[in-house]
């Protein structure tokens, strides 16, 4: 049985940090050779663009894993599962859909009695349905809804609401190098009536620079605010650095990323440093052909 706790504002903080700081980036560009190629198919220069794009027609399955160092000197972790489903609409229209699911978020917490305690449980899942045009060169241009939905099994990972805003993104894509920036914004609308509305945005800026046989190194962290929190508490701005590799396992590609992120804007009681590793296979596309 769930139970219902009033959190204090340092624990929604470190909790949303959690859930929302690895929301990424959806947008298109859409090559030619991933609709007539296998992802085995392709050379890790190339998967290493689409991957870092990260939605295009190739499909892929990545789980993310995130280890917080927090003021208070103790650590907060969450296991994210991300799996990347685009289709064609039409051959000039694509759909993206990418959920991201907790598969765990783990949050120390004070109790009562001023001791210190952790919950471990599955958090809140984020569903981005992204539009976007086939064919905009190297434009990377997409917009839809982006939901959250109340799944988490603690008061302590999740927000106990059901939210729905818009998620743009806008970006350009070359050879040598991606950048952009995509902007999700949520709103509450329902969901257990005493926990606190929500209204909280996620800007992912992507920066990418491609460094041949697969490596690319790029920026890494979201920029969130809260626009409910008190003013000093607004704001978290990380500064990181990501390195990747395209490797391959026999015929399964698979984009393997770790990185570092110095948050020095955050609110009180929030993360301080974040160590990010990603294992992204990606895997051939289940369906090839237009819907409509």
């Amino acid at each position: 049985m769930k139970t219902t706790t009033v959190i204090p504002d340092k624990i929604t903080t470190i909790r949303r940090e959690l859930v929302v700081v690895a929301a990424l980036a959806l947008g298109v560009a859409t090559p030619a050779y991933p609709q007539a190629s296998a992802p085995h198919q392709i050379s890790s220069n190339e998967l290493a663009k689409e991957v870092a794009n990260p939605v295009t027609s190739l499909w892929s399955i990545q789980f993310q894993f995130n280890n917080f160092a927090l003021e208070s000197d103790k650590w907060a972790e969450d296991l994210l599962f991300q799996p990347v489903l685009p289709v064609s609409l039409t051959k000039d229209l694509n759909l993206i859909t990418r959920p991201v699911i907790p598969l765990y978020v783990s949050v120390p917490h004070p109790t009562a009695t001023g001791e210190s305690k952790r919950t471990t449980a599955f958090g809140d899942m984020i569903l981005a349905e992204v539009v976007s045009p086939a064919h905009s060169g190297p434009w990377l241009l997409g917009a839809g809804p982006s939901f959250i939905f109340p799944t988490a099994h603690s008061d302590f990972t999740g927000d106990g609401k059901w939210q729905l805003g818009p998620a743009v993104v806008v970006g350009y894509l070359t050879d040598k190098f991606l950048v952009g920036a995509f902007a999700q914004q949520w709103w509450s609308y329902a969901g257990e009536s005493d926990r606190r509305a929500t209204s909280h945005i996620n800007i992912q800026p992507f920066a990418r620079l491609f460094l041949g046989e697969g490596w690319s190194v790029g920026y890494s962290g979201n920029v969130l605010a809260d626009w409910k929190a008190r003013d000093d508490d607004v704001w978290t701005v990380p500064i990181g650095v990501g390195i990747s590799k395209i490797v391959k396992f026999g015929r399964l590609p698979v984009n393997l990323q770790i990185a570092g992120q110095y948050i020095p804007v955050r609110p009180q009681g929030g993360p301080e440093w974040n160590v990010q590793v990603q294992i992204t296979p990606v895997i051939p596309k289940l369906i090839k052909k237009t819907l409509f």
